[in-house]
């Protein structure tokens, strides 16, 4: 276990699990019925850290990094970014919870890690026995309202999947100082983040292989994954799904949550909590109390 790992999850294991496509890193710790937590970009597993612990109390928490994140292997791209697509990412999940020995879990899902959980729900129904998502709307959904202030708001979307190696290069010429400059402007500054989380993200995010997959990541979400959506347009999430969302953010201002979720799902509830975009490192208190009431029904 790293250094970082014990202190931000103490009491917890890690772990390496080989999928069919990559080679997934992880920490587990608690006992209990299974619940998968996954994170969002340009982070790692460490964004749980406030939370997860307190969540061990009553579940088994198994928080991974994404493909291409954290200490997760960064495969290629592929084809038309099919190694980045939502539906790969979300296999290495399942594969994850299966060697695990978790057939079924809850599952809680952060920004890019609520996309994977989006599509896990979907490919996977039978896996999910409820979802939360947090600080996000539906890709698809999110694409067909762009206007100008979400373009501003959300420029990364539409500069990460520039063909390579535009974004990487730029990115890669001071990714501490573009990491920096975007968490804290999600955020309000830096100061809701631990210096050993942001230290674990600064070391992560610093491998040009993480630049690059993360530039793959929303490659494919431009692309082969709103084909994926548009192809199970028909399709809806069936089991009970929590959404929130930070009062502070894009997401509040220019979306609508429950709206938005209720057009793909059919069990949806939530609200607003006092935060930016990172709910589990802003407003851990109340993202840990809503969670524990809705996974512990």
């Amino acid at each position: 276990m790293g250094s970082a790992d014990a202190a931000l999850f103490p009491g917890f294991d890690s772990r390496r699990i080989r999928t069919s496509g990559a080679e997934i890193a992880c920490v587990i710790g608690g006992g209990g019925p299974p619940l998968l937590l996954l994170h969002g970009y340009p982070q790692t597993h460490a964004m749980w850290h406030r939370i997860a612990p307190a969540l061990a109390e009553r579940w088994t928490v198994v928080c991974t990094d994404l493909r291409g994140y954290g200490d997760s292997s960064k495969p290629e791209g592929g084809e038309r970014h099919v190694n980045y697509s939502k539906r790969a990412m979300a296999a290495d999940q399942v594969e994850v919870m299966r060697a695990l020995g978790f057939d079924r879990f809850r599952l809680a899902g952060h920004d890019r890690g609520g996309r994977v959980a989006h599509r896990l729900c979907l490919d996977h129904p039978q896996a999910v026995e409820q979802v939360a998502v947090l600080d996000i709307s539906p890709t698809r959904v999110m694409y067909g309202r762009t206007d100008q202030a979400f373009a501003t708001a959300y420029y990364h979307w539409f500069f990460l999947i520039q063909p390579f190696d535009l974004p990487e290069r730029l990115i890669g010429a001071d990714p501490v100082y573009y990491l920096r400059r975007k968490i804290g402007s999600w955020a309000g500054g830096l100061a809701h983040f631990d210096p050993r989380a942001l230290a674990e993200y600064e070391r992560c995010f610093s491998d040009p292989a993480t630049i690059h997959a993360s530039c793959e990541d929303y490659r494919a979400a431009a692309s082969i994954d709103l084909e994926h959506d548009a192809a199970d347009a028909a399709s809806r999430i069936a089991c009970p799904l929590l959404a929130l969302w930070g009062d502070k953010g894009v997401v509040n201002r220019l979306f609508d949550p429950l709206r938005d979720w209720g057009s793909v799902a059919t069990d949806v509830r939530g609200r607003t909590l006092p935060s930016g975009h990172f709910l589990a490192e802003e407003a851990p208190d109340e993202t840990l109390a809503e969670l524990q009431a809705f996974f512990g029904h």
